[in-house]
């Protein structure tokens, strides 16, 4: 509990009308969340204006409010702060409330379209592996000392982001490893974080729909990178076309990951299968549980972010030597008759084709390779025919079907991704709304030697249907398919 005017230390005031001494326990955005003792933000987002729920939070309590216009009679017995940003304000009094928690670990950021979360995770575990006390903020999971966290964006909102490192330092842990998405940079939810390092990983066509172009959300990825200070280090990989231009700009210490021989992190693949790859990294050999281009790409940079970090590099490279796949990410799951599924989160262009590549270079034309994927709804329209001609043109077959659907009709996202499709590769392609019928369609139709890719979900556990997420879980109902394919063969 601290008093409001500590607090609102630094922060710029229009006005201040109340008790500047009040106690202040808890911080919230949401007004479903306040409490008595309550600082409730009505923040003037995208979707809905928080000053609408002003009078929700004062009767539940709220001790104050910070808001960038005052009601038209505000409640005297609440104080009222009012700023000219809200989203400055929120970022300078969260990290007074919490006693700047960033500044006090060694957090790191990781940016990029694809392998946020892998590198992320691989991070954590890799550390935690090196027997330090650490935290993760991801898409799939947020850790705090090997304690699992719920989760709900890929960057949490600046409050929660406070609260959640605060609760790191509690523990004692020494590092903290975060994914740092282009909307999160753009509303604010990394503001006055204290960052050791960032990481770029790539860049392509993704949030369009929220950007507007692909310079707005190149310059959001870059702008995280250009905020990082002169003693942190930003690690970025050469061999994406944008990852120069990542570096210009920024005060921090400037490196470079490339499988073609750039940067200070090099490596190539030498040898590869579906149960890892084989790979010389700075001059040494390393047999790594992970496989694929992309994934060699995530292993460099965990790589470099580590040696960055000051840990031994020969030290590192064993660990990471032991590091499973990240869930969701690249996921085997055996299936009869040398056949195999694989689960992937992949949901951009460049995700989907990245992996499509990745299993057909291990199968080594031994089989056929099946693809399953969909679409979100409510979501980048403009991927969706690029997500099909990827899959249509490069799979044996398709199946085009549901992900996450949201308030959009399936089909007509589906018919969206068949636009552009040429008659060949449309006869490659079978549709079904129903993602359950469709995986079950998928696993009937594998043959000895095939491979089936089933992408876009991952590590979901739920389908989300018109407001509703109802669960679903991939990896359960391939392992059904394909156990019951079984049962009809026996």
């Amino acid at each position: 509990m601290k008093k409001l005017s500590d607090i609102l230390y630094g922060t710029p005031l229009r006005d201040l009308i109340g008790n500047p001494n009040m106690a202040i326990e808890h911080l919230t955005l949401d007004s479903r969340t306040v409490r008595p003792f309550s600082l409730f933000f009505a923040n003037p987002g995208l979707r809905t204006d928080g000053h609408k729920y002003i009078p929700e939070a004062i009767q539940r309590g709220a001790s104050a409010i910070v808001c960038n216009r005052l009601p038209e009679n505000p409640e005297p017995s609440v104080t009222w702060v009012v700023v000219d940003d809200t989203r400055r304000a929120m970022a300078d009094i969260a990290l007074n409330f919490y006693d700047n928690p960033s500044a006090s670990l060694h957090l790191v950021g990781v940016t990029g379209t694809n392998g946020k979360t892998t590198t992320t995770t691989l991070l954590y575990n890799l550390f935690s592996a090196l027997g330090y006390r650490c935290g993760l903020i991801s898409t799939v999971r947020i850790v705090i000392n090997g304690q699992s966290v719920p989760t709900t964006h890929t960057t949490p909102d600046i409050l929660r982001t406070n609260e959640l490192l605060a609760r790191m330092v509690s523990e004692e842990c020494k590092y903290a490893f975060m994914e740092v998405s282009s909307i999160g940079v753009h509303q604010g939810r990394i503001d006055r974080l204290s960052f050791a390092g960032g990481i770029f990983t790539n860049i392509t066509h993704d949030h369009l729909d929220y950007h507007g172009s692909f310079a707005n959300y190149l310059q959001c990825k870059k702008q995280f990178l250009d905020m990082l200070p002169a003693q942190a280090f930003a690690l970025a990989n050469l061999d994406d076309p944008n990852g120069e231009i990542m570096l210009q700009n920024t005060k921090a210490r400037c490196y470079g990951y490339s499988l073609h021989g750039k940067g200070q992190f090099t490596g190539r693949i030498k040898e590869l299968d579906l149960s890892g790859m084989l790979m010389e990294i700075n001059g040494t050999e390393v047999w790594l549980k992970l496989t694929g281009e992309f994934n060699a790409y995530n292993v460099l940079a965990v790589y470099g972010a580590a040696c960055l970090l000051e840990q031994e590099p020969q030290r590192v490279l064993t660990v990471l030597s032991s590091l499973e796949p990240v869930e969701g990410r690249f996921n085997v799951v055996p299936g009869p008759l040398r056949t195999t599924a694989i689960i992937d989160y992949a949901h951009t262009p460049d995700a989907l084709k990245n992996i499509m590549e990745a299993v057909k270079h291990v199968m080594r034309g031994s089989g056929r390779l099946i693809v399953l994927v969909g679409c979100g709804g409510n979501r980048d329209k403009e991927k969706r025919p690029l997500m099909g001609k990827i899959a249509a043109s490069g799979a044996h077959l398709c199946i085009f079907t549901s992900d996450n659907p949201r308030f959009e009709d399936p089909q007509a996202i589906i018919e969206d991704m068949k636009k552009g499709l040429s008659e060949e590769e449309l006869a490659r392609v079978y549709t079904l709304v129903d993602r359950r019928e469709a995986i079950r369609l998928a696993a009937a139709m594998l043959q000895p030697g095939d491979v089936l890719l089933v992408a876009g979900k991952g590590h979901e556990d739920y389908q989300e249907v018109k407001g509703e997420k109802l669960p679903f879980n991939d990896k359960k109902e391939v392992a059904e398919a394909l156990r019951t394919k079984i049962i009809n063969r026996n």
